[in-house]
């Protein structure tokens, strides 16, 4: 394989963000095949038109950077909060209002319903600025991609309204990038189409017109209907979409696929800050260790690159789950089992991704039958089981809600433990902690960007999550002084937000293995 389209791995991605943002999957494909019908009805060709086709697929490509933020605002559940408000976010603010307060915290219960509600009204500001995180993180990722100029202004603008009253920076008509213009029309579409009959979903887009939506993007979809919507729901999907990418399409070099990979990595990993860095992290074990288990080159490069994308899923599962400092209750463990399945069900749609899904989907699955998703059948391939050993190490290697990181002495013990009780592969364990006492930290003669000692340590501990205080006293500094730190830094790596920090500092390899 020496090259293969940037569009089999970005629609696999899509998926994810279905996930992170409560809607079923191919909701991010089918507002595709609307934004780019509305682009050929406005008169886009070509490279234009390209970008409305890689906005619409990626246009919450930044759902992780705020999840943590946002969950801890409405009760936990960003993702019941996201899919809430996603028929009003093109609406008035009395319908987001309203919207909020008669949907927001379904089946929670009286006390849960009242928390999300409250914590959505009283926390307005701090989402608000999650959607600043939201943007630069899509444009980060995008870059890194290697989409041009236009589709990464245009995921930059993906929230902003055509009357100025969107975000992050309040731009207002002609202003916003048309791709974003036309990709906020056509997401809705396939919301408000789910929700209503095609004359109420022409009427509510009818009285948003001039407000959310550019007038002309709107005129263009009454000149469709409803044959629009018709259109998008027959035959596959996801084939359609590959079909319908216009020229020049974008192409991916093998020697590329690694990076691609890894932006699927951070992606994910940003969900909660006591995961940033984990999916790097597994891969590098899990690709050390290859070799000393006996792996082949050839098998040992798709360990590598399942370890990048082994927990895709994850988005689909919310934070106030992940981030949770105590135990979980009996539904939020039936959460966590999904999130293995969803990772399989992103992988399998992708031909360029399948061959992982295999090595990927079983990391939680356990020899002796007590893992999940499936909790047994078939016996795991050698690179399944080097990778669900990897995984645990580098977990119990890593801070989580409930518990401190473990130091390698202990990790290593509860390693042999499982190994003895039959549950991971003594082979597959030895190799792993083999390769784990043999990781060092690279020397460096200078720190990217003119960072000095100083602020690489007050970088990671923000990746990590840490508030400004926390900085300030886990180095023993004024906050002030933290805050000082915070603010060099994001001028010197040009970022403004603790997601866009997280990023550069796994871009560079400054996070601590």
């Amino acid at each position: 394989m020496a090259e293969l389209r940037l569009a089999e791995l970005v629609t696999a991605l899509s998926l994810a963000t279905d996930l992170g943002m409560g809607q079923p999957m191919e909701h991010a494909l089918r507002t595709c095949l609307v934004s780019l019908r509305l682009g050929e009805a406005l008169g886009l060709r070509g490279e234009q038109l390209g970008d409305v086709y890689y906005v619409a697929l990626l246009r919450f490509l930044g759902c992780t950077a705020d999840a943590h933020e946002t969950a801890a605002a409405v009760g936990g559940d960003d993702i019941a909060f996201r899919a809430a408000v996603a028929p009003v976010l093109g609406g008035s603010t009395l319908d987001i209002l309203g919207h909020i307060v008669t949907g927001l915290g379904r089946g929670q219960g009286l006390l849960g319903r009242a928390r999300a509600v409250g914590g959505a009204l009283i926390n307005d500001a701090g989402i608000s600025r999650g959607v600043v995180a939201h943007c630069e993180l899509a444009e980060n990722l995008a870059r890194r991609l290697g989409l041009g100029p236009g589709a990464r202004r245009g995921l930059a603008h993906a929230l902003e309204r055509w009357d100025g009253h969107g975000l992050p920076a309040g731009l207002a008509g002609e202003q916003i990038e048309l791709s974003s213009r036309i990709v906020y029309l056509a997401r809705d579409i396939d919301v408000l189409q789910g929700l209503g009959e095609p004359d109420e979903v022409r009427a509510i887009v009818s009285r948003r017109r001039g407000a959310a939506y550019d007038p002309a993007v709107v005129d263009a979809f009454e000149r469709y209907g409803s044959a629009l919507v018709e259109e998008i729901g027959a035959g596959s999907v996801w084939e359609r979409v590959m079909e319908a990418e216009p020229e020049p399409r974008v192409r991916v070099a093998e020697s590329d696929l690694d990076g691609v990979l890894e932006v699927f990595a951070d992606f994910v990993d940003l969900k909660s800050p006591f995961t940033v860095g984990h999916s790097r992290g597994v891969a590098a074990l899990a690709g050390a260790a290859a070799a000393p288990f006996g792996l082949p080159a050839g098998e040992a490069e798709a360990l590598r690159r399942a370890a990048l994308v082994h927990d895709l899923g994850s988005v689909g599962v919310p934070n106030g789950v992940w981030d949770k400092p105590g135990p979980l209750s009996d539904a939020d463990w039936e959460r966590v089992r999904l999130h293995s399945y969803y990772t399989e069900r992103i992988l399998a749609r992708s031909p360029a991704l399948a061959p992982l899904t295999e090595i990927a989907g079983r990391h939680h699955e356990r020899l002796d039958g007590s893992g999940y998703h499936r909790g047994g059948g078939a016996a795991p391939s050698d690179a399944a089981r080097l990778l669900a050993v990897a995984d645990a190490y580098q977990a119990m290697s890593q801070p989580r809600p409930h518990r401190r990181a473990r130091e390698p002495d202990d990790a290593a013990a509860q390693l042999n433990a499982e190994v003895a009780a039959g549950r991971f592969d003594r082979g597959a364990a030895g190799a792993v902690l083999h390769a784990a006492g043999q990781r060092v930290a690279p020397t460096r003669r200078a720190w990217p960007a003119g960072l000095t000692d100083r602020e690489i340590e007050v970088l990671r501990l923000i990746s990590r999550g840490l508030s400004k205080r926390q900085v300030a006293e886990a180095l023993v500094i004024a906050p002030a002084t933290a805050d000082h730190h915070v603010r060099h830094i994001y001028d010197k790596i040009g970022v403004s937000t603790r997601a866009g920090a997280a990023v550069f500092a796994l871009e560079h390899d400054i996070l601590p293995k």
